[in-house]
Formats: C-alpha cells, structure tokens, sequence
C-alpha cells in the first residue's frame, strides 16, 4: 500500500518523490543482476545477450547525457531551474521530498533555486495577501543560518524573514540560490566527479566484457559439442555400411 500510495500520490505532484526514483533504480538494478546471474549459472545465452546489451545500453545513454549536457549547458540549466522550483511548489506535499530539499539545502548553504524569493511558487512561503499560513513570507528553516550556540534544531527560524529589508537577510539565511551553488561545487570537486563517473563506466565496460566473453565460451562449447555429434553420426553410418558390405560378401 505505501508504494502504490506513493506511485499514486506523484501523479498529482509537479515535483519528484524520491521514493519514486528509488524504486526505479532498484527494478533497474534487480532486473539486471538477475538475468546476469541466472544467465551465468544456467549458461542461457539470451539472459547474458539481455544483460549485456542493457549494460550497454546504459553505458551510451550516460555517455550522451554528459556529452549534451557540456554541450547545451544553458538548456540544462534552465531545466534544472524549472525542475527546483517545481519541487518547491510540492515542498509540503511529500515528505521524502522536502527532506530532500532540506538536505540539498543545508549541505550546499543556499535557499531556493536563484534566491530565497523563489519560495513565492510555494503557497505556505508566498508573500501575497491571500495567504493565510503562518509561513507567508517566509523560507524553510534549511535555509537559515545554523547557530552554533544552539543543539535544538529552531525550525521557525525563517518565519517572516523576507518581509524585512533584503539587507537584513544576510544575518539570518543563505542568500544565495541552490543553482549557483551547485555550479560553483562543480568546479571545486570536478576530479571527484570524474574519478566517479570514470570508475562506473570501467565496472560497466568489465561488465561487458566478461558477459561477452561467457556468451563466446558457450557458443564454442555448443560447437563443438554439434560437432562431435556430427562426427559420430557419419561414423555411425560409415560402421553399418561396412557391417552391411561384410554380411553381403
């Protein structure tokens, strides 16, 4: 019930749920790793052929995700625009979500996807006077500036900040949006990154390669055993005709 409550739920969402993506990836990865190895043990050329052509399948798919992405890094910029401040309209709908943006944004110190005032797309944060939570106007308590003083999380921390001077928000919470924060993180960590994706890509390759290998030791087994039965049925023949001559002289 709870999946089927959280496949449900999502429809309605113009963010994502992780538990969603989660789920995906571990069908994915499930799927794979069970015609890999029942292809293995039970030697079933088209497991291995399926496994094998997913992997690079998967393989390519990356491979252009990254190229395009270097590429046309304006486009994915606006997309992932889009794609934060959709999930901010959605902040109080789902729980995994808004832990989610929660943790993006108390790790990269940012609020919002350009600034705290994109939390105006959420309806409990909106400044507009029809709002009646006791939220207007304000940002999630992730966005503030954690106090050291302080053991006990001050959720309410952001409650009415932005009806004060932008001036005074410095003080109090991040200022800066997640976009430019992630952009700015790239940079910094771009051979983690890279050491990352190099080490994917060379177990996907490994991967590949012994499943190719297995399909190329079964084919040849399979030869050779066709083979030998060949060889025994034109020695089987060539015997009876012999026995037959013999019995006829």
């Amino acid at each position: 019930m709870g999946v089927l409550s959280d496949l449900t739920k999502v429809t309605g969402l113009h963010g994502l749920d992780p538990v969603v993506l989660v789920l995906v990836v571990g069908i994915v990865m499930f799927t794979l790793g069970f015609a890999g190895c029942v292809g293995a043990l039970r030697e079933n050329i088209c497991l291995l052929k399926f496994f094998c052509g997913t992997i690079v399948f998967i393989f390519l798919l990356e491979l252009a995700v990254a190229v395009l992405a270097v590429l046309f890094q304006d486009w994915v910029r606006d997309r992932v625009k889009e794609f934060f401040e959709n999930n901010i309209k959605s902040y109080r709908d789902d729980i995994d979500l808004q832990n989610l943006i929660d943790s993006l944004q108390k790790i990269n110190h940012c609020c919002g996807a350009q600034g705290p005032d994109d939390w105006d797309f959420n309806i409990y944060f909106n400044c507009s006077s029809e709002s009646k939570s006791r939220e207007k106007c304000g940002v999630p308590f992730s966005c503030c500036i954690p106090d050291p003083a302080q053991k006990v999380v001050n959720t309410q921390c952001g409650y009415d900040v932005r009806k004060k001077s932008k001036s005074q928000w410095d003080d109090q919470i991040f200022i800066k949006g997640c976009i430019l924060a992630l952009e700015a993180w790239l940079p910094r960590n771009i051979y983690i990154v890279a050491g990352v994706f190099i080490a994917i890509s060379l177990l996907q390759i490994f991967g590949i390669f012994l499943a190719r290998t297995l399909i190329s030791d079964i084919e040849a087994v399979k030869a050779g055993l066709k083979c030998q039965s060949q060889y025994a049925d034109w020695n089987h023949f060539f015997t009876v005709i012999y026995c037959i001559n013999l019995n006829y002289c």
